[in-house]
């Protein structure tokens, strides 16, 4: 029997309910990132920073604490707070920057999500919220006087949690219907005494007014509710594109309205062009500054500001519903549905892993709870961005970051590596969170492969973009790992094999392939060299060396070594379906069998390891003998292949049989199969390695060598 989360995805996926049309879309940090710099000498952190954020219009999107948005940023839903002690309304998550982190930036904030199902039918997450003052001007200082081997200066050690004086703060969300969402806040008081606690749950639309393109402006406006059994108040939402919404709000709370504007005047020393502001609902509640919010009750921005008193224990929960249909009664039967949503993602995560133990898919489900939170919208129009906007002052000429990327215009919602430090998407990041993603969403997993692999991403040369502080930055290419395992993942889950999705992901990939081979294999020799990632840290040599001098790298040609054979096994595949892939089949073959030669000239056999090399113009080679993971990473490029499969294809098998007559150097470097084995081993896998059986041993000892 179809369980309930199942139908809803099936839904979704098949396009027949807008179930995706609401989710945790809204970035946890917008400020500093690369899309909202129009500084002159590309410093996003100093051009746009955390104090800045409260008061300044973002123009690609938005964040919040624990919210949500359309899937178009348009309307947007967050928690803000405030501690009666704090200088400013918590309306998003604060972190040091690059410079102010004494281990670059990091999130100074205790946050957790603990659910989320892959159409948020379901969702939540929990924020400590000190009862302090926060320790803003603590962390940077303290911080930033340590070097780098200090520990970090954490939120834990300014002392601000002890005798457990914070609140634990829950956001919980229940799909009532694909446009209909219920919202419990829920504050618990965990310290000694009783404490205050405003809770200002906060609408408001992005700001897409304001730039010249389109003046259309929507807006927010309180309604007359009825007062029936469960008392509430309502607000309507109005946008050209997003149509009406409505937002009911439990009780009687004080509605404040403002414009999403930026405040000019207390940012650049200008004349505000709206008589409301972003900041103002925080200088309303924080400073209790008059006439900073509209008494028309209209805006774009408004909050709910509820007003508690919370005894040592005691837990208070607030209801709101955001909604394209007007209720009558919008919370009744309110906490059986999130009875009844958290009950159906019990049933979902249940059979995801039959064979764990309760442990073991607890600790699955909070995994990939927090693969699903990191979800966001993500907009950067690479030209628009460049050129600036109709009704701003032209850019400084000298901001040119990513001009060779000109073509990129993303507007999706992607899955960010890290949605505070890294509030983006990134080429290999990607490919790796997609395979977790499969688990529980393979339709949307194959989308996020595919839409990075488009031409409004891909670089027309075949580069695929690294992250949004440099599009030209280069990851190791796992992307092709990525589509061949999602496409057997599918195919071992439900039996049916998504060649379409196999074939559009391999063409794709041939144009990065060969960028690859073209760009980076400056010798010929399937060795690459020059600006790779071995891992996610640049090694401890520049890897573009003066006086042409080329760094022969272990860990890339790894890499390559890897994309070789993960393209061989897509080709493979598809050559039982179409005979035409059959010459590349053969292709990557070789390219493979050359990736093991060229590898193979960077192994120690005294030391039993992989080594770069500096190789000199006079074509003198020196190892560089660092035993790193850069020496280990060869490990990775190993494929297996049944027999079934081979013997479908007798030409890859005679490819073979010549390289063991005709490069019978090149057929023993591999670990590869030897024989076709009789018929009662017919259903055998061969293994395809970079690495021998005897390499393979010598690795693993130093790999288990705690001297080493």
């Amino acid at each position: 029997m179809e369980q309930e989360e199942q139908r809803r995805l099936r839904e979704a996926q098949h396009n027949e309910q807008p179930w995706y049309s609401w989710g945790p879309y809204l970035a946890e940090r917008q400020w500093s990132t690369v899309r909202e710099d129009y500084s002159g000498d590309g410093d996003a952190w100093k051009a746009f920073p955390h104090d800045q954020a409260r008061s300044r219009t973002y123009r690609w999107g938005e964040d919040g604490l624990l919210g949500i948005s359309d899937e178009h940023n348009r309307l947007c839903l967050a928690l803000a707070l405030w501690n009666e002690a704090d200088p400013i309304l918590k309306e998003r998550l604060f972190g040091l920057t690059n410079a102010e982190g004494n281990h670059g930036e990091d999130v100074k904030e205790y946050y957790y999500y603990l659910d989320n199902t892959p159409t948020h039918s379901y969702m939540k997450a929990l924020y400590k919220y000190p009862q302090r003052a926060f320790p803003y001007t603590d962390l940077v200082e303290q911080n930033r006087q340590r070097g780098p081997e200090q520990p970090e200066y954490e939120l834990i050690d300014t002392g601000i949690f002890e005798e457990n004086r914070y609140f634990d703060v829950s956001m919980e969300y229940a799909k009532a219907g694909p446009l209909d969402t219920l919202v419990r806040i829920s504050a618990t008081n965990r310290g000694p005494q009783a404490a205050p606690l405003h809770i200002l749950p906060t609408l408001w639309f992005r700001n897409t007014w304001a730039w010249g393109n389109d003046e259309r402006r929507p807006e927010l406006n309180r309604v007359s509710s009825d007062r029936s059994e469960q008392q509430h108040s309502l607000i309507r939402a109005n946008h050209h594109e997003l149509g009406e919404y409505w937002l009911a709000c439990q009780g009687a709370p004080d509605l404040l309205f403002t414009e999403n504007e930026s405040n000019a005047q207390r940012l650049w020393g200008a004349e505000n062009r709206a008589a409301f502001v972003k900041d103002g609902i925080h200088e309303t509640v924080v400073n209790r500054a008059q006439g900073r919010v509209n008494p028309e009750q209209v805006g774009t921005k408004m909050a709910a500001h509820y007003t508690l008193r919370l005894e040592p224990g005691e837990t208070r929960s607030i209801l709101l519903r955001i909604s394209a249909y007007q209720c009558a009664q919008p919370f009744a039967g309110a906490d059986e549905l999130f009875t009844a949503r958290r009950q159906e993602a019990d049933d979902f995560y249940r059979t995801l892993n039959p064979g764990a133990n309760e442990d073991q898919r607890q600790a699955q489900r909070q995994a990939l709870a927090g693969l699903l939170w990191s979800k966001q919208y993500y907009h950067y129009d690479v030209e628009t961005w460049l050129r600036g906007d109709a009704a701003c002052p032209p850019p400084p000429q000298g901001r040119q970051r990513n001009a060779g990327w000109r073509h990129l215009n993303s507007e999706k919602i992607v899955l960010a590596p890290d949605s505070w430090e890294s509030p983006w998407s990134t080429a290999w990041d990607v490919a790796f969170q997609t395979v977790a993603l499969g688990q529980v969403d393979s339709t949307l997993a194959k989308q996020q492969l595919l839409q990075l692999l488009q031409e409004q991403s891909m670089h027309p040369n075949g580069q695929l973009p690294a992250g949004e502080w440099n599009l030209n930055d280069v990851n190791p290419p796992v992307q092709a790992w990525a589509a061949w395992r999602l496409y057997q993942q599918e195919q071992a889950r439900t039996g049916q094999p998504d060649s379409d999705f196999l074939q559009r992901a391999f063409h794709q990939l041939l144009l990065n392939f060969t960028w690859w081979t073209n760009r980076k294999d400056s010798q010929g020799r399937d060795i690459l060299s020059g600006g790779l990632l071995g891992l996610d840290n640049l090694s401890v040599l520049g890897r573009n060396l003066p006086d042409n001098r080329v760094l022969e790298q272990s860990d890339s040609t790894a890499w390559l070594g890897l994309y070789s054979l993960n393209m061989l096994a897509i080709a493979s595949e598809l050559t039982t379906l179409d005979s035409a892939y059959l010459d590349l089949t053969l292709k990557f073959f070789d390219h493979f069998m050359y990736s093991a030669e060229a590898i193979n000239g960077l192994w120690d056999e005294a030391d039993g390891f992989f080594y770069n090399q500096v190789a000199l113009p006079n074509g003198q080679q020196i190892s560089l003998k660092v035993r790193s993971l850069t020496g280990l990473l060869p490990l990775l490029a190993t494929e297996t292949f049944s027999q079934e499969l081979l013997n479908s294809i007798p030409e890859l098998q005679e490819r073979l049989a010549w390289f063991q007559q005709q490069r019978p150097h090149l057929a023993r470097l591999v670990t590869t199969w030897q024989d076709v084995p009789s018929e009662e081993h017919a259903s055998e896998q061969r293994l395809l390695s970079l690495v021998s059986a005897s390499q393979i041993r010598r690795l693993l000892q130093h790999l288990g060598n705690p001297q080493e």
